[in-house]
Parts: C-alpha cells; structure tokens; sequence
C-alpha cells in the first residue's frame, strides 16, 4: 500500500470525523498521558491557555500506535488510538528536545 501523502494527512486531521474521535479518545483516557501513565507518572491536561496563540495550550494529543502513513486504514480504529502528552509524543516520534536552561547572564544586570 502507498504511503499517505502530507495533503492526504492534512486533509484527514482537519475532518470532523477525526476531531469528534479525537475528543472520544481522550475522554476514554480520562484526559491523561497514557505513556506517563505506563511508567507510573500522571501527566493531564491543565487548560492552560497561551496568550501568543490566543488559544488553549496543546498538553494532550491523540497518537496513532499503528501511524496512519502506514496503516491508514486503522487511522479511525479506537484500538489503534491512545492520548499522549506532547512530549511523549515528541519522544515516540524521535522528536526528543532536551529542554536548556538559559545560562545566567551577569552583563544583563
């Protein structure tokens, strides 16, 4: 089977059948990280909102296990679905940002 091309993805996670699915998902995991959860952590959603995006904060996402450029035919299955927090899902996806802290800066003072 082919890949799934970017238009093809876009297309599929701006639909109304993913968004309501999506909000179906995290209802069932109860708003929590699953992958914090497997190793005995608690990560939920705070509703934070984020002044720069003049939106609610992205904490959870809805992660495909089977990712949807390979199987796109599971990409609506349940079983094939869980809520990760956004960095979890960064580290699934080898997307692993090592956060810095920013060196003190006497000259500033």
């Amino acid at each position: 089977m082919d890949k799934v091309s970017d238009a093809m993805k876009r297309k599929f996670y701006d639909s109304k059948a993913w968004k309501n699915l999506r909000e179906e998902i995290k209802q069932r995991d109860n708003y929590e990280c699953q992958e914090c959860k497997r190793n005995g952590y608690v990560s939920t959603d705070t509703n934070n909102y984020s002044e720069s995006a003049k939106r609610k904060k992205i904490q959870l996402v809805v992660h495909h296990i089977k990712e949807l450029e390979d199987y796109p035919e599971l990409a609506l299955e349940r079983d094939n679905l869980e809520t990760v927090c956004v960095k979890c899902h960064n580290i699934i996806h080898g997307r692993d940002f090592e956060y810095k802290v920013p060196k003190w800066n006497d000259e500033r003072w």
